[in-house]
């Protein structure tokens, strides 16, 4: 770092950008696909289409149906998690956590006969969720991975700002005509500085929502390791209960969701009952968070042997706390209605053509002295640049067409999904390595715009309820492969520009070489 303020500035964004601009590519097209991750978990399940939503009164019925299931196959666990229907997921969702050491168990529940539901065994959209901040790693290293490029990123907003003086009046200018480094430059300029609040708000609150994750010295230190006596003082949990030792049967929980719909107006989502066959034994109700920027949930805690009402939370958070809350609710967005949702992903859209265009313009800075040293390390970078802006999106289209083609009753189908995308990626990734740089750029960006159309085609033709073969269908499915089909003309138009770009005369034409007795003056001088 040289020179003056800036400069050192420039030098910090440059290289902060650039070492961990891959992960962070996939970081936030990941969590920009996640605003919508309910909507392609549905998209993923077609069967859930045909399956009848109950709601108010039946929904204790289904409740009952759901424990007297977890009682015949789960006797044993620590915990029972019931999601219960909902218009965009109308199944029961059941989840338990048995002893250390034993894998933990998931099952959907047809909500009207108790039985397992017929449904596709996927992630849906949950894995590009949990992929957006664990990166498909042990969740320790994950979230550590995660947070150290968020700090890295947040350096680079910052620094971008003092580096580019004239930053917002590069904004209303875009040189296409111009060399491709004034081209991306420009790209990079105006992506960043249109969403540049939303950047750096995503960026700072996804460091801050895992706080007590990455520095839980303090929370250890004064609670003596309980986590869970922390969260419950705070506010955003009701207090836990220790098991008594004592056997003790298990209220019905259908009159306990009754009360629970009569005290809280809030949507019902789910019930977390611990301690299940003790005399300590609570079941938890937790309803949707109401429709503001402070991610908060009622809850009601019920004794689970007596049925009487424990503890109501219903906001009057701490501070400190919610101030968290708001935080995590700025980040995830639930509070969002349709248009400002769409705000977000677009938002989240120019986050990843910035970082894109950041890590090509590092590659192409550096062409001429490659072109005059050999520079391998710049060879390696162009790769991984394809590798990661056209891999991802790829590995993406597989995950979805994974989940039209393979068998519906393939076991460990979830898997197989998570394995296509990835091996997708892997092979995106390595054909840049043994191709020429242009050639893989138009291939890989190619490849991109074919898988989202083999997508499309194979939702339409695996889907009898696709509402282009039967009137009435799932409009999701529609709107599903319109943005499908958006994203592949997206980069097929990326493709064409490759394959025909021509430099301007000015860039293509050969330096004139000086007379040797002018060579020879220069070097005396």
């Amino acid at each position: 770092m040289k020179g003056s303020f800036r400069q050192s500035m420039a030098w910090l964004h440059t290289w902060s950008g650039l070492i961990v601009g891959w992960v962070l590519f996939a970081i936030f097209v990941t969590g920009t696909a996640s605003y919508y991750r309910a909507d392609i978990s549905r998209w993923m399940r077609p069967e859930l289409a045909q399956v009848e939503a109950v709601q108010g009164p039946e929904l204790a019925a289904a409740a009952e149906r759901a424990v007297a299931y977890l009682k015949v196959h789960a006797p044993k666990a620590r915990n029972w998690l019931i999601g219960l229907p909902r218009p965009d997921h109308p199944v029961i969702d059941l989840f338990w956590r048995n002893r250390p050491g034993e894998p933990p168990g998931h099952v959907l529940l047809d909500p009207r006969t108790g039985t397992e539901a017929t449904v596709r065994d996927t992630e849906g959209g949950d894995f590009l969720y949990l992929f957006h901040f664990e990166l498909h790693m042990p969740s320790f290293w994950g979230r550590w991975i995660v947070g150290i490029c968020t700090m890295i990123m947040l350096v680079a907003l910052l620094s971008g700002i003092v580096t580019h003086k004239r930053i917002f009046s590069d904004f209303f200018t875009f040189r296409r005509d111009k060399a491709p480094r004034r081209s991306f430059l420009d790209a990079h300029n105006v992506t960043g500085v249109l969403a540049l609040p939303f950047h750096l708000m995503i960026t700072y609150t996804g460091f801050v929502t895992l706080a007590t994750f990455y520095m839980p010295a303090g929370v250890t230190a004064a609670y003596k390791g309980d986590a869970r006596a922390f969260f419950a003082e705070a506010g955003w949990t009701t207090t836990p209960r220790p098991p008594s030792g004592k056997p003790a049967a298990l209220t019905p929980v259908g009159p306990l969701v009754e009360r629970a719909l009569a005290t809280v107006p809030e949507r019902l989502e789910r019930l977390t009952i611990t301690n299940q066959g003790d005399a300590k034994a609570t079941v938890v109700a937790m309803f949707e968070e109401p429709h503001s920027i402070s991610h908060e949930q009622p809850q009601i805690a019920f004794d689970g042997v007596s049925g009487e009402i424990l503890e109501v939370r219903n906001g009057g958070l701490q501070p400190a706390a919610k101030t968290l809350t708001v935080m995590t609710g700025l980040h995830e967005a639930h509070f969002a209605g349709t248009s400002l949702r769409l705000l977000f992903f677009l938002c989240g859209v120019m986050g990843c053509a910035m970082i894109a265009t950041g890590t090509v313009l590092w590659s192409l800075a550096r062409l001429p002295k490659a072109d005059e040293q050999g520079f391998f390390g710049l060879r390696l970078v162009q790769a991984l640049n394809v590798g990661s802006i056209a891999g991802l999106p790829a590995a993406v289209a597989v995950y979805f067409l994974a989940n039209r083609l393979l068998p519906v009753d393939l076991a460990g189908r979830a898997e197989w999904e998570i394995r296509a995308f990835f091996g997708a990626w892997i092979v995106v990734a390595l054909v840049p390595l043994a191709r020429p740089q242009r050639r893989a750029w138009c291939e890989g960006l190619a490849a991109v715009s074919v898988l989202c159309l083999a997508v499309i085609a194979a939702d339409i033709l695996t889907i009898p309820e696709h509402p282009f073969r039967r009137s009435g269908g799932d409009p999701l499915f529609a709107w599903f492969d319109a943005a499908m089909l958006m994203l592949a003309a997206l980069f097929a138009l990326a493709a064409r520009k490759v394959v025909r770009y021509e430099a301007p005369e000015r860039w293509r034409r050969p330096k004139p070489e000086l007379p040797i007795e002018n060579r020879a003056t220069l070097s005396q001088r």
